[in-house]
C-alpha cells in the first residue's frame, strides 16, 4: 500500500465514454481513458484493508492489492508481472470483464469501490505499449501433444499453460479466425478485434498451433483427435442457443444473436463476405428497422448497441424477468456479487434515443406479412409465486421488422457430445471429475463454458488455467509446476 491515506483524500475516477451521439457513429472502442497520473491517484484509493477481499471475488485470484501499490510507486512492468502471474489475457479480462472484485472491495462497503477493472486494462495496455508483452516460447518441449477443440478464452488460456509446460499443444477452431466470442460475439466498440489478433499472433509465435475453418466432428471427426493426441481438451462453450418456440417462430426476420453479432465484425475488418458463418449465408441487418432484442443479459445488450450502430430506427428490449433493485437486497450482503440494476452503454444509448428495456414481459407469438415478421404479442408476466404467471388481459402487439433472440445458451453443441461420447450433467454441460477435470473419458477433458455453463470471460479464462493444469498432471504423472486455480469455491 503506497498511501495509508488516498483512500480517504481521493474520490473514484474511473474511465469515462463518449457522448452517446458521437460513439453511435462508428464501432471502434469509445472508453476515453484517463492519464497515468490520474490512474496513479486512482491506485492510492486501496487500502490496507487487511484481508483483500477484492482478490476472493475474482476466479482468477489476482494479485490485486500487489499491482494496485506497483501501479502507484509507478513501477509498471513489476505490476504487468503481478497482473500476468494469474491472468494470461488481462487486455481482455480490462475491457470486457464485470468485474466481481470490484463488488467485493472492502473500500465498497461504505465508499465507491477501487477502479480496479481501470488499473488493470492500463497495465495491459502500457505493457503493450513498451514491448514489454512479447512471445516466450519454452526452452524444452516434451514428448505430449495435447488437442484444443475451440479458440474461445478458456482454449486460448489452456493452450498457453499448456504450451508454457512443454507440450505441444493445436487448437481447432471451427470458424476462420481465433478467439471465439472475443473475436465474433463481442462487440468492436467493447474490444476491438485487433487485441485479440494481437494474442493469438503471440501465442502462434510462441509456438502454438492453430487450425481454422476445421470443425470437429464434422471436418476432423473426435476420434481422430482421441486417437492423434496424448490428451483432448474440449473448451467449445455454450453454443446452442435458446429458443422460443412459439408461433411464427419460423418467419423471415427472427434471428438468434449469434448468427447476427459476427456480421459486424467481420464487416469491421472489411471482410468481402460478412455472412461467411451464417448457417444459411445469410446477412443480416438492422439498417432502417424496429428492432425487438429478447433477452436483458450482456449479449443482448451487445444486440442492441450493434443495432443502433447499423442505423435501427428503433430498438427495444424485452427481458422476462423482474427488474433488479438499484441498491443491494438484504439476501445479497456485501462481498457477494451485487445483484442490482446495471445500465449497459448500449443500453443507456437506446434510452437516450427513445427506446427502453422492459421488463416482466413474455413473448407468446410472432405475426407475420409475407413470410416476414411484422410485429410480436407480448404478455405481461407476475412472478410473486417464484413462477412467470400471465397477467390476463395485458397482451400488447408490437410492430417490428427484425427480432435478435438473446436468451442464453442451454450447453455445447449436441453433434460433438455425441462423438465425444462424454457424459454429461442436469443441465446438458460435459461432467468432469472435480479433481482431475477429466470427463468420462479417458484423456478428455473440459474447460469453459462447455462444462460450467454459461459464465464470464474471467471464468473461462479460469477454467483453461486449471484445466491445463490438471492435463499437465495427468500427461507426466508428476505434480504439476503450473499454478493451480479454485473454480468450485465462487457463486456466480
Amino acid at each position: 500500500m503506497g498511501d495509508p491515506r488516498g483512500f480517504i483524500k481521493h474520490g473514484r475516477r474511473n474511465m469515462t465514454m463518449q457522448p452517446v451521439y458521437d460513439r453511435l457513429q462508428h464501432h471502434d472502442e469509445h472508453y476515453i481513458y484517463p492519464s497515468v497520473e490520474k490512474v496513479k491517484t486512482q491506485a492510492a484509493r486501496c487500502m490496507d484493508c487487511g484481508v483483500p477481499f477484492c482478490m476472493s471475488g475474482c476466479p482468477l485470484g489476482n494479485l490485486i492489492p500487489e499491482w494496485n501499490d506497483l501501479v502507484y510507486r509507478g513501477r509498471w512492468e513489476q505490476a504487468l508481472h503481478a497482473l500476468h502471474a494469474t491472468n494470461n489475457f488481462p487486455e481482455f479480462t480490462g475491457r470486457v470483464c464485470p468485474a466481481p472484485c470490484e463488488t467485493s472491495c472492502v473500500l465498497g462497503i461504505n465508499e465507491p469501490a477501487v477502479t480496479i477493472k481501470l488499473h488493470e486494462v492500463s497495465i495491459a495496455d502500457k505493457g503493450f505499449e513498451e514491448g514489454w508483452i512479447i512471445p516466450k516460447p519454452p526452452l524444452r518441449r516434451s514428448d505430449k501433444s495435447v488437442a484444443i477443440v475451440g479458440s474461445g478464452p478458456a482454449g486460448l488460456a489452456c493452450a498457453q499453460q499448456l504450451n508454457r509446460a512443454g507440450h505441444r499443444v493445436t487448437v481447432y477452431e471451427k470458424a476462420d479466425r481465433g478467439g471465439g466470442l472475443l473475436m465474433y460475439g463481442i462487440p468492436h466498440y467493447k474490444l476491438r478485434k485487433e487485441k485479440v489478433q494481437r494474442r493469438i499472433d503471440l501465442l502462434e509465435a510462441e509456438g502454438i498451433e492453430f487450425r481454422f475453418s476445421c470443425e470437429v466432428g464434422k471436418d476432423a471427426p473426435f476420434a481422430d483427435l482421441k486417437s492423434g493426441y496424448d490428451a483432448v481438451v474440449v473448451a467449445t462453450g455454450a453454443e446452442e442457443p435458446r429458443d422460443l418456440p412459439v408461433e411464427g417462430r419460423d418467419l423471415d426476420g427472427i434471428h438468434f444473436a449469434m448468427e447476427f453479432l459476427p456480421q459486424q465484425n467481420r464487416s469491421n475488418w472489411g471482410d468481402p463476405d460478412v455472412a461467411a458463418l451464417h448457417p444459411k449465408k445469410q446477412p443480416i441487418s438492422a439498417r432502417g428497422k424496429k428492432v425487438m432484442v429478447i433477452g436483458g443479459g450482456d449479449t443482448g445488450s451487445d444486440c442492441i448497441g450493434t443495432s443502433m450502430r447499423q442505423g435501427a430506427s428503433r430498438v427495444l428490449n424485452f427481458e422476462l424477468l423482474s427488474q433488479p433493485p438499484r441498491e443491494r437486497a438484504a439476501d445479497n450482503p456485501w462481498p457477494q456479487w451485487s445483484r442490482v440494476l446495471r445500465i449497459s452503454s448500449s443500453v443507456e444509448e437506446m434510452q437516450v434515443l427513445g427506446g427502453d428495456v422492459y421488463y416482466e414481459l413474455m413473448t407468446t407469438r410472432f405475426i407475420g406479412a409475407n413470410r416476414t415478421v411484422s410485429g410480436l404479442e407480448t404478455v405481461k408476466v407476475d412472478w410473486s409465486s417464484g413462477r412467470p404467471e400471465k397477467v390476463a388481459g395485458s397482451e400488447q402487439i408490437w410492430k417490428c421488422d427484425l427480432v435478435l433472440l438473446a436468451m442464453g445458451f442451454l450447453g455445447p453443441r449436441s453433434e460433438l457430445l455425441k462423438q465425444s461420447g462424454c457424459e454429461t450433467d442436469p443441465r446438458s454441460n460435459i461432467k468432469t471429475d472435480p479433481k482431475t477435470r477429466m470427463s468420462s473419458v479417458e484423456g478428455v477433458f473440459a474447460a469453459g463454458d462447455c462444462r460450467r455453463g454459461q459464465s464470464l470471460v474471467v471464468w473461462a479464462i479460469a477454467e483453461g488455467r486449471e484445466v491445463a493444469r490438471c492435463v499437465d498432471e495427468y500427461l507426466t504423472g508428476e505434480r504439476s509446476q503450473l499454478p493451480e486455480v479454485r473454480l468450485e469455491t465462487f457463486n456466480y
